[in-house]
């Protein structure tokens, strides 16, 4: 399969880690993906409130794109990103009369052939290869250690029938690649509520609500870090959790692919880690400590194990 890239203004900007993450990843796994060349805004997220067919044109440009350089399909990382493309192939497949206006709006031929794909989706075709290749890390035993609440929000899983997600109310589509990295998901209740998405300026008091109760309970299951696959809900998440917690008291928050890209052994400033306001750097050292302990207990174990014997 031919895949294109779609970047999206995010993670050339303020979602850097998630295109450096996503690029690494890709890059280790050997799945080619190649960049869209051109590509513009989607329009996410206000431009289809002010127009339905400006909505769908900015979308469908750069599906028209990908097309014409002979994709299957097009990645785009950002969840905003990926329902806006989305939602315009899945309208334009409905509605013969306005497919049939987008190449004179657009300027260039367009058929709506290619597919749209989140990053959990990709990643998920990849489970298997990710499973080998993650054994083979010498950090795996550390990511091992890890608890983790898989956090969809809205647009990875709604609307019904465009997102293709396998489950509305509980997906586990991001659970099963944290599972082939070795990571443990916990059971939890926010997994699909609302952050607050892009009311972060408008509406700050209510993100900041919503984003204490997705915490609060990721933290009462057990979680070590939060896993997220859109930078709204990581700006929300990661950078408004920081305003209202205390030094050492904030739950770290982490893009699905660099908990992949540690497992396979991929060195965290690569994957950005350090462009987070959480810290990271204290559940990396836990990690560590909690790899090592483990190991000493399996040495220990083995070697009664074997005096039983003797």
């Amino acid at each position: 399969m031919s895949l294109g890239y779609y970047p999206g203004c995010s993670l050339h900007g303020t979602a850097r880690e998630f295109d450096e993450s996503m690029r690494a990843v890709t890059d280790a796994l050997d799945i080619e993906m190649t960049e869209i060349d051109n590509w513009s805004c989607c329009g996410a997220s206000s431009a289809h409130s002010a127009s339905h067919l400006l909505g769908v044109a900015l979308a469908a440009r750069n599906l028209a794109l990908a097309e014409a350089e002979g994709r299957d399909a097009v990645v785009a990382p950002c969840a905003a990103c990926f329902s806006r493309l989305a939602t315009a192939r899945h309208e334009l497949l409905e509605n013969e009369e306005l497919a049939a206006s987008l190449p004179d709006i657009l300027e260039r031929p367009f058929e709506n052939t290619v597919e749209v794909l989140n990053v959990v989706q990709l990643l998920l075709e990849y489970d298997e290869r990710i499973r080998e290749r993650v054994a083979q890390s010498p950090v795996f035993s550390a990511v091992g250690q890890m608890k983790v609440a898989a956090y969809y929000g809205c647009l990875l899983v709604r609307p019904v029938g465009v997102a293709g997600a396998d489950d509305i109310e509980v997906p586990t589509t991001m659970e099963q690649v944290a599972t082939a990295c070795g990571a443990q998901p916990v059971t939890w209740n926010m997994a699909v509520e609302c952050c607050g998405g892009s009311l972060s300026m408008s509406r700050t008091s209510s993100v900041v609500r919503l984003g204490r109760a997705i915490i609060d309970d990721a933290r009462r299951a057990g979680a070590d870090a939060l896993l997220v696959a859109c930078p709204m809900c990581h700006a929300n998440l990661d950078f408004r959790q920081v305003a209202r917690t205390e030094d050492g008291d904030a739950l770290p928050v982490l893009y699905l692919t660099q908990l992949v890209g540690l497992a396979l052994g991929i060195d965290p400033e690569t994957l950005g880690m350090h462009r987070h306001f959480v810290d990271t750097s204290p559940l990396m050292a836990e990690l560590a400590e909690r790899a090592k302990a483990a190991e000493a207990a399996a040495t220990a174990k083995a070697s009664a194990r074997n005096g039983s014997v003797v």
